[in-house]
């Protein structure tokens, strides 16, 4: 990271450390992408399981994850202030935090997975696969969140390229274990959607191999010598880590368990429906990639520049970054517009689910600006260590209004499935709202603050 001075070089800066992060993202989803649609040639039961067990690991993953999202701004700051001797010993903990958390699900997972299943509608075939493709994956869970923590601690440094080539090295090994897994190829059996969650634990350990080179045989990286200088653990650094990342963590929670609480009712409709539905919000959430990575970059350079005590300059990348997403939303929405037959082909070879996949498409197309608004902002407002009132806000606008406004909709109404979308949506515009007036007050208040202690240090 550095400092900038004109707009021009901010626009450059975060595009540099943007479109690594942009790349990345869409191959970690990749990999989720990929598991969905190879697993919906192999049928459609195998879809539906490889959905419903996505649905049920997505938001666990990324709530928890979230927590250690914190150590992004966390690090950032320290930079930014010149206080690097800190760094080090923070990523530590977060290992630490990481492995808990990791311990944590397993053992949940031993316990609560089968009786939640069964709590669905889902046919015994559906049932299996969704069991069994969690089961596989489980095994990459440690190492997913070992990793977590080291990009955060890559990522803060703005060498954001290093996260993107280790994803983009991951992305053959993940399709070829998949190929290889769920159609049973090179002696293996054909373990259909159950295979793709094997292939990517195999994935995640592959990811850990090579970050861990990078950071400790790779400058600037190896600098910090992270791994060789042994701390113990600290309980004040894990509390600072968690107040910062529990309502992050909290607040993607809620954000990304509304979908899955949407797919999960969805049981009460046909494995079509099911299959269609997820599809959509597969391809969705692909699109979701673009404004989901321009918060991370906010918060990276918004931390660095808050950290250096320069609002200006984080106030400039705070419009740049949501002026882009909004732009690329609008873009977004048109071309899935008059593409959405051919995505739905992506995902099946059965004229029924696909004709079902373009019409949730339809309403997939009115979460593009909404999510424009909704998730740059959030990035802006961690850059400032602002996640309190967001938590709360984010609460409110999915599990108040929107969850119940679709429940409403498909249950007592003739929308049926759709009418859980229409409350997706309209639980994405009361964030964009919300969260639109937050960004405006925390701006207001840190150049409030700024300005009293100018005129204290004039006086």
């Amino acid at each position: 990271m550095r400092q900038t001075f004109s707009i021009k070089e901010k626009i450059k800066l975060l595009l540099v450390v943007l479109v690594p992060i942009l790349v990345t993202q869409v191959g970690m989803f990749g990999m989720n992408f990929i598991d969905t649609v190879m697993s919906g040639q192999a049928g459609p039961d195998d879809l539906a399981g490889v959905a419903i067990g996505s649905s049920i690991w997505l938001p666990i993953f990324t709530g928890l994850s979230g927590i250690l999202i914190a150590l992004t701004p966390m690090i950032s700051h320290y930079i930014g202030a010149e206080e690097n001797h800190k760094v080090g010993f923070t990523v530590i903990q977060g290992l630490y935090l990481a492995m808990i958390i990791s311990i944590i699900i397993i053992i949940a997972g031993l316990f609560l997975l089968e009786p939640f299943l069964s709590l669905m509608s889902l046919t015994d075939e559906v049932h299996h696969i969704a069991k069994h493709y969690l089961v596989g994956f489980s095994l990459g869970i440690l190492p997913l969140f070992i990793h977590a923590v080291f990009r955060g601690f890559i990522d803060s440094l703005g060498q954001t390229r290093i996260t993107m080539i280790v994803t983009l090295l991951a992305l053959p090994v993940n399709v070829v274990f998949n190929y290889i897994l769920i159609f049973g190829k090179l002696g293996f059996p054909a373990l259909g959607g159950i295979g793709a969650g094997y292939a990517s634990a195999i994935t995640y350990v592959f990811i850990l191999a090579v970050t861990l080179y990078f950071v400790i045989k790779v400058h600037p990286f190896s600098d910090y010598q992270l791994l060789r200088t042994f701390y113990k653990v600290s309980l004040s650094k894990w509390k600072e880590i968690l107040l910062l990342g529990l309502p992050i963590g909290l607040t993607i929670f809620f954000e990304t368990s509304i979908f899955a609480a949407v797919t999960l009712l969805m049981s009460q409709f046909n494995t079509a429906t099911i299959a269609a539905h997820q599809a959509a919000i597969n391809f969705a959430s692909l699109l979701y990639m673009v404004p989901m990575s321009i918060a991370f970059s906010l918060t990276i350079v918004v931390g660095y520049e808050v950290g250096a005590k320069r609002l200006k300059d984080a106030k400039q990348y705070s419009y740049l970054g949501v002026s882009t997403a909004i732009l690329f939303s609008v873009v977004a929405a048109i071309i899935l517009f008059y593409t959405r037959e051919s995505v739905s082909l992506l995902y099946t070879n059965d004229v029924k689910v696909a004709m079902l996949i373009q019409s949730f498409l339809i309403y997939a197309i009115f979460f593009q600006l909404s999510d424009a608004l909704v998730t740059p902002i959030q990035g802006v407002l961690r850059g400032h260590k602002d996640v309190n009132i967001p938590f709360v806000m984010a609460l409110i606008s999915f599990w108040v209004i929107g969850l119940p406004t679709g429940f409403v909709l498909a249950n007592y109404t003739t929308y049926g499935p759709y009418g859980y979308w229409i409350g997706l949506i309209a639980g994405l515009g009361a964030g964009a709202i919300a969260l639109s007036w937050r960004w405006m007050h925390v701006q207001r208040k840190k150049e409030q603050e700024v300005q009293r202690k100018v005129g204290g240090n004039n006086e």
